[in-house]
């Protein structure tokens, strides 16, 4: 059986385009180039609660990285850097292989360099974390949105949590709709370009990972605003894959697994928000406004403007 630092040297030592020193000694170096903020987050992915136990690993290598690329493109922070921490029930060589070639093929596509980690024996755990670097002081955050800005979201929400749902046998979707969902499950695509873009351009985001009306949630808090969303102004994917009307609807609103990204802009910058969407051929789509009001106030309205029951807002690991 090989052991910890011959499976590092196999399947995570590559070669780096943007560090000073990688894997092989006690410690990275990275140099942030002259001006930038460096953005780091970090997103733990657990076996049985983040993912199911038989997850294909490859796919799962893919999303492990994604969905914390995902953090840094709401900060519209550029990738740069990342080190991965595994807690793994066993030296199981084909699935690490199968694992570093999702993660690798991730950090591949994003301009990653992948500079690091740690392995020990235990329960099934992933713990990536992900350093990116943004002009100084042009980071997006989730309070900077103001009363009147529009609410938009990226992509399309739901899709993920449909996909999870057929996965467990709870509905059945059609062959193409649940093709498109197990996708967004599996293999989330990060906004990174979005974020780039919205830079000057958005006044507040965030990523959505916990569900949309939960996360929009976190920017009415950060911004102490109130906001109205417009549920026949949502993206509709998720309502139109077969699965039954109010599972659909729970899932657009609050599945979670989505990593799109929600933000904020003023009114004026419709045209150019329009224009960026079909720049990336990726839907952005205007689903309400911010208000003054009681602080994280979030009403659901129909077509008529009627406030609709309070929806199911999202995941919490706790609750």
């Amino acid at each position: 059986m090989p052991s910890e630092f011959e499976l590092i040297a196999r399947h995570f030592t590559r070669p780096v385009c943007h560090t000073v020193l990688g894997v092989g000694d006690d410690a990275a170096i990275v140099r942030p180039a002259s001006g930038m903020d460096l953005v780091v987050t970090t997103d733990m992915l657990v076996a049985g609660t983040h993912f199911l136990p038989d997850a294909d690993p490859e796919a799962l290598g893919w999303k492990a990285l994604a969905v914390n690329l995902s953090d840094l493109a709401a900060m519209g922070a550029q990738p740069r850097w990342a080190v991965v921490a595994a807690a793994l029930p066993e030296a199981d060589e084909a699935w690490i292989g199968a694992f570093a070639r999702g993660f690798f093929a991730c950090a591949e596509a994003f301009d990653v360099d992948v500079i690091g980690g740690d392995t020990t024996r235990g329960p099934l755990n992933l713990a990536p974390t992900v350093f990116g670097e943004v002009p100084r002081g042009q980071a997006l955050t989730r309070a900077g949105a103001r009363a009147g800005d529009d609410l938009w979201v990226s992509g399309t929400p739901g899709l993920a949590a449909l996909g999870l749902n057929h996965r467990l046998g709870k509905v059945s979707l059609p062959d193409t709709a649940a093709a498109r969902c197990l996708a967004a499950l599996d293999r989330p695509q990060p906004r990174v370009g979005l974020g780039l873009a919205l830079r000057g351009l958005a006044t507040a985001a965030i990523d959505v990972s916990d569900g949309l009306l939960a996360d929009i949630g976190h920017v009415l808090e950060c911004s102490a605003l109130a906001a109205d969303v417009a549920l026949d102004l949502l993206p509709r994917a998720a309502l139109e894959t077969g699965a039954p009307a109010e599972l659909a609807r729970q899932c657009l609103l609050g599945g979670g697994d989505d990593y799109e990204l929600a933000f904020s802009a003023p009114p004026g910058r419709r045209d150019e928000i329009d224009a960026l969407g079909a720049r990336l051929g990726l839907p952005l789509t205007r689903i309400g406004a911010l208000r003054a009001g009681p602080v994280a106030e979030l009403v659901l309205r129909d077509a008529a403007g009627r406030p609709l029951p309070p929806a199911q807002h999202g995941f919490d690991h706790f609750a």
